[in-house]
């Protein structure tokens, strides 16, 4: 197994004290011991809800191969293999600064209020075909999620695509300032944390963070179409970034020409800087579409081919909780589960709601959409549940079941013939859309973590068992 890490240049990134029967180097990183793999460095990171100090030794059980503690909690572990420093995750920020300092990756950056993750996975297939790529696990990108991604950088590496997500203003710049991007992109500007900052401006000046932490030379990649990209480029241009732009917009350095949207796919006609391009995107939805747009634009600033970046998002396929599908056994036929439970807030509620208008039914079949509260939008949250009647009308959803307190703002905005059910929990509403599905429905689950939709979809995974899975690897 290849070193991502020697002992010696962990301690000495670290400035860490060792103790103990010490490996020589470490294959990877982890604070997570249900995942740890044989020989990796356990970090133990203490949360807000949770100390990883507690967790040491079950990580050595499992095969760690040394554990990073703090100084105070030494006594802990007698004759373990550690690494002890003073704060154990300044000394991951440490380690993940002797990564960036170290590569010669060309590093992009990904933020935004929808779409962070799903652009960040199809940089990830689209720079691969070039070469070694790094990128975030999951949607690691917060205070601890960014050096860890950092941190498990390899050296050898061409190109390293980071996911930097916020909360409250001033979350995104000492990220920014440790990943150093040579490329950052901002996919788009909503009302997301809304409780947290009262306006959107206030939210496109937290995503303009970014742009402080760009290498000399380096390039905002920012959406013409998005109503935030005035204040967006003004942020830029303070930071002495270059600007491009993409979208629909005739003003956009990489447009969006003509487009073909089916229910697992989409066709794009687009001109990348200059460049004129065609090709398949294997997830739908329109959301999908634009992002693509700066996934090959990113791809062109640092260096790649832009017909193999193209090409490889052929292969693009959403995740459970980010759109994948699913065709579930229902007595008589069979039914279509889009999965959308990971998350909710507007903007990404109305591109579920249009991907589920553009899934085919059967004969007598119909589209129904199962949605939970969307959490942190403040005062305005009542009126924005209620807004989504707009999309559901023009999109001919035939039934929506809501739960949650939010969500009955909606349930009361909708007509009679698209009531479905309703219940102030998701495991309340819970039966009556088990009993609702019938052959030839397409049925999507969507809601903020925080309303818990994801156990309504593996309800319905239990109780109709899949016909055929029509996600495939790699996944967006």
């Amino acid at each position: 197994m290849s070193a991502l890490w020697t002992l010696d240049a962990m301690a000495a990134a670290m400035h860490a004290e060792r103790s103990g029967s010490l490996p020589a180097d470490v294959p990877g990183l982890s604070i997570d011991t249900r995942t740890i793999a044989k020989g990796e460095a356990f970090f133990a990171i203490k949360g807000d809800s949770r100390d990883g100090h507690d967790f040491v030794e079950a990580a050595l059980k499992a095969g760690a191969g040394l554990a990073v503690v703090a100084r105070g909690q030494v006594a802990r572990f007698a004759d373990a293999p550690l690494l002890i420093v003073d704060d154990v995750l300044e000394a991951l920020r440490d380690l993940a600064r002797a990564a960036r300092a170290r590569t010669k990756a060309k590093v992009i950056a990904v933020t935004g209020s929808v779409g962070k993750t799903g652009t960040k996975e199809a940089l990830r297939l689209a720079l691969s075909p070039e070469g070694e790529t790094h990128a975030s696990a999951a949607s690691y990108n917060n205070h601890w999620g960014v050096p860890l991604s950092l941190a498990r950088c390899p050296q050898g590496t061409k190109y390293a695509v980071f996911e930097i997500g916020m909360n409250h203003a001033g979350e995104i710049t000492p990220l920014t300032k440790l990943v150093r991007p040579h490329v950052a992109i901002v996919t788009t500007v909503e009302p997301v944390h809304l409780e947290f900052f009262g306006t959107l401006e206030k939210i496109a000046d937290a995503k303009a963070e970014i742009f402080i932490g760009l290498e000399p030379g380096g390039v905002a990649v920012l959406n013409r179409d998005n109503a935030q990209f005035g204040r967006l480029e003004a942020a830029a241009k303070a930071a002495k970034s270059r600007i491009v732009s993409f979208g629909d917009n005739a003003k956009a350095d990489t447009q969006l020409l003509r487009v073909s949207l089916q229910a697992d796919s989409s066709t794009v006609e687009a001109r990348v800087l200059g460049t004129p391009i065609t090709y398949k995107l294997g997830a739908p939805g329109r959301h999908i579409v634009l992002n693509s747009l700066a996934v090959l634009t990113a791809a062109v600033l640092v260096g790649a081919d832009l017909a193999l970046a193209a090409l490889a998002l052929g292969k693009l396929r959403p995740t459970p909780g980010r759109g994948a599908r699913v065709t579930l056994s229902v007595p008589g036929g069979s039914a279509v589960l889009i999965d959308e439970s990971y998350n909710a807030n507007p903007a990404s509620m109305a591109a579920a709601i249009a991907l589920l208008g553009q899934t085919p039914i059967g004969e007598r079949g119909r589209r129904i959409a199962v949605l939970g509260d969307m959490l942190e939008l403040g005062p305005p949250g009542a009126e924005l549940h209620r807004g989504l009647a707009v999309p559901l009308k023009e999109e001919n959803i035939d039934l929506v079941y809501c739960s949650g307190p939010l969500m009955r703002s909606l349930w009361e905005a909708l007509p009679s013939n698209r009531r479905g059910g309703y219940a102030h929990t998701a495991a309340a509403l819970e039966p009556a859309v088990l009993e609702a599905l019938r052959d030839g429905d397409a049925i999507m689950v969507k809601g903020s973590l925080g309303s818990k939709m994801g156990p309504i979809v593996k309800a319905l995974e239990r109780q109709f068992p899949r016909a055929s899975a029509l996600e495939n690897s790699p996944q967006v």
